[in-house]
């Protein structure tokens, strides 16, 4: 019984160890954002077919899975809680810098997030 245990311990841990991250690069008229959003605690399926996936109106959508999120992201909202749920991830942000001025107050407000300048 002992020896269950320890296994059960050992492969939670072991899938906690496992990142996962998805880079959504949308476009369309006058638009191109890029963002990677980096799982903490959303269950790996609703993460990979939820959001990963959005459906943007107009756009071209391109999503790239990763381990991690690449480096070159201008901010990082560290920790942002999703909207009405228990979940949280780090959203990076990649582009133009000075749309810090409107992320990061949502960072912190909204999503109870840490802004982080990489």
């Amino acid at each position: 019984m002992r020896w269950m245990g320890w296994s059960l311990l050992l492969m939670l841990l072991s899938s906690e160890a496992l990142a996962q991250a998805c880079v959504v690069h949308s476009q369309g008229e006058r638009l191109d954002v890029k963002v990677c959003q980096q799982n903490r605690n959303i269950p790996e399926k609703l993460f990979s077919d939820g959001f990963c996936k959005p459906t943007l109106a107009g756009q071209n959508v391109d999503v790239q899975y990763a381990d991690q999120c690449p480096s070159g992201a201008f901010g990082v909202c560290s920790n942002a809680q999703v909207a009405n749920m228990p979940y949280r991830q780090d959203i990076h942000y990649y582009g133009v810098a000075s749309d810090t001025a409107y992320l990061r107050p949502y960072c912190e407000g909204q999503s109870q997030g840490k802004w982080l300048k990489p």
